[in-house]
């Protein structure tokens, strides 16, 4: 595997200075924690942590701000995430450059996730003249039944370190046209994306005249998150991150009887079947597997491939990860960045040590990389493993570039392997043949939220509805009806009759 030298330290706080300035954020100083670049692993700046007092405060001045923001007309209220938008067009390139420098994706990735975020707020502004309810036929003459939305108030959203913006928006911007709130709780990980998207907002709010408190934004560690999760204010929290995390949220946020929108944990998988076509498979299956070093939730983590083109499939992954270049994310020639942390890679190495014991097989990858150029760096080679069956470590989620290969005869058996774990999210078969597609997509097969045909497990448009099942947690996210989650519905009758008609002829007074 191909290595390329790293950008110093200098380079990186250069860079963001310059990204941030551009932007006029001005960093909020102290010595609570540190913004860091795990590109090098150095320290980049020190930085001030919410209090519990401000985080009160925040979450005061937003729901506040609702009870305006609510009776905004919601074409208004897409006019925000329209010019936030249009922002967001002007900065591309510095956005980019602090998702590079704080999550360590590589450009390509970071452009593609700053236009993620454009296209979610393109979505909502249609989505702002389309906030459907229905009209339902009434059992009772001259009365109308119908059904309509209205926003839940502050919407919480915290969010990972591996998607720093897009998650984000994709919350965001559909929350605010449905007329709620924002406070935002990021990953200690990546306040300096955090600071520049709150920042951004905060101009087009300015920019068309609505109220900047509709957004609110939170610094500091999983304290700051759980006075979201705590406070009866917030209508909804939605939480991206581990099904750990998950299992504390949710229960929390029932007990005061509020909402969760939570997405969490995935393990996996694609099957290949024998008529695939293995040159698309390839690409689709490596970018799937090492896209984002492995740490995205959608990462390919199970590959089951038919026992009769087992051999040819594994022979072209290990070449081309062999060749996969490693290094530096601001290398347009570099495919593989590093892991978030060196915690991070110590999960990895103890999860292909314990795959080792359990029988499985490393066929490439796993060594640790670029260690004299950067040693508080985590970079390493995505690993490929021949594995017999789905046992241990193959259950879980490791959050790093390790991909297991099992193998099937038949297609029932493909499915059972595929669904035979606790996690939900997405999935996808290689075929040409039809019968074996429908299959998949059916009640029958895959049992995930997102299922695929030709396509890796990575890399979803926001037109459609994202989140998973089982421990995947079981929210919807960015299109589709996902809106939906961000709203509470009221069903309205109408008595135009001048009489009073009881339901189910009930006769009373």
């Amino acid at each position: 595997m191909a290595q390329h030298s790293l950008p110093d330290l200098a380079f990186l706080t250069n860079r963001a200075q310059v990204a941030l300035q551009r932007i006029g954020v001005t960093l909020p100083r102290g010595t609570d924690f540190y913004a860091r670049s795990p590109i090098t692993g150095d320290s980049l700046f020190a930085l001030r942590s919410t209090t519990s007092v401000e985080a009160d405060q925040a979450v005061a001045a937003a729901h506040s701000a609702f009870r305006t923001w609510r009776s905004t007309p919601a074409p208004r209220r897409g006019e925000l995430v329209r010019r936030l938008g249009e922002l967001l067009r002007e900065h591309k390139g510095d956005v980019a450059d602090l998702i590079a420098i704080e999550a360590g994706k590589i450009r390509s990735e970071a452009l593609g996730e700053v236009q993620e975020m454009i296209d979610i707020c393109d979505f909502a502004v249609g989505l702002s003249r389309q906030l459907y309810g229905r009209t339902i036929a009434s059992e009772r003459p001259g009365h109308r039944l119908a059904e309509s939305w209205h926003p839940l108030g502050v919407v919480g959203v915290i969010s990972a370190f591996n998607f720093p913006a897009a998650v984000w928006s994709w919350n965001t911007a559909v929350a605010l046209v449905c007329g709620n709130a924002v406070v935002w709780k990021p990953s200690e990980r990546t306040p300096l994306t955090s600071l520049v998207c709150s920042q951004l907002l905060a101009r087009a709010a300015d920019d068309v005249g609505a109220p900047r408190d509709v957004h609110r934004l939170l610094l500091g560690d999983r304290m700051v998150g759980e006075i979201l999760v705590a406070d009866p204010r917030v209508g909804l929290v939605s939480a991206t991150g581990s099904t750990r995390m998950g299992r504390e949220v949710g229960p929390r946020v029932a007990a005061r009887f509020g909402r969760s929108l939570l997405e969490l944990g995935g393990n996996n998988a694609s099957i290949v079947s024998p008529s695939a076509d293995l040159d698309l498979a390839i690409r689709g299956i490596v970018f799937a597997a090492v896209g984002t070093a492995g740490q995205r939730c959608t990462t390919l983590r199970r590959l089951i491939v038919h026992r009769e083109i087992v051999a040819p499939l594994v022979a072209r992954l290990t070449d081309a990860y062999r060749k996969l270049p490693i290094g530096s994310p601001f290398d347009e020639n570099t495919r593989v960045g590093p892991l978030i942390s060196t915690g991070a890679l110590e999960n990895m190495q103890r999860a292909l040590a314990r795959v080792q014991a359990d029988g499985g097989k490393i066929l490439v990858g796993g060594s640790r990389r670029l260690t004299e150029a950067a040693p508080q760096a985590a970079y390493a080679e995505p690993a490929l493993v021949l594995v017999d069956d789905q046992k241990g470590v193959v259950r879980e989620e490791t959050f790093a570039p390790i991909l297991y290969v099992l193998t099937y005869n038949t297609l029932d058996e493909a499915i059972a392997l595929h669904n035979d774990v606790p996690q939900g999210l997405s999935s996808s078969i290689f075929t040409r043949n039809q019968e074996e597609a429908e299959v998949f997509l059916s009640s029958e097969g895959s049992d995930c939220g997102i299922a695929n045909v030709n396509i890796g497990t990575s890399g979803a448009e926001i037109g459609g509805a994202f989140g998973g099942e089982k421990e995947t947690g079981g929210g919807r996210e960015s299109g589709s009806d996902a809106w939906r989650a961000y709203m509470r519905s009221a069903t309205n009758t109408v008595n135009y009759s001048g009489g009073l008609t009881l339901a189910q002829n009930v006769n009373f007074l």
